[in-house]
């Protein structure tokens, strides 16, 4: 009898690792998802981060996919002439270090 309860318990255990491994972000997809929506690598002149938001130069803004970024997860999106004030939240500092690589 004990045994089963045991067994239960340990598949229980095994289910709730696997949740929340499969709902960990891959931060490094989600940097390079993130340069392609605002035209690639090329269209980024340079970069900041500011606790929770990124902002970002560009040359040409109308090459970034807002909507896609938002999707992504964005909290907001700020356009001021060629600049973008994205809130990425809690993310941004991962964010940051992957980006920083990547660029």
């Amino acid at each position: 009898m004990e045994i089963r309860y045991l067994i239960i318990i340990l598949i229980c255990l095994i289910i709730a690792v696997a949740i929340v491994r499969s709902k960990k972000k891959d931060f490094k997809l989600e940097a390079n998802k993130l340069i392609m929506l605002l035209g690639g690598k090329n269209n980024i002149i340079d970069y900041q981060f500011n606790k929770s938001r990124f902002i970002v130069n560009l040359n040409d803004v109308s090459k970034a996919n807002k909507e896609g970024i938002q999707k992504m997860g964005a909290q907001g999106i700020v356009e001021i002439e060629n600049q973008l004030k994205i809130i990425l939240g809690k993310d941004a500092k991962q964010l940051k270090k992957y980006i920083n690589e990547l660029k």
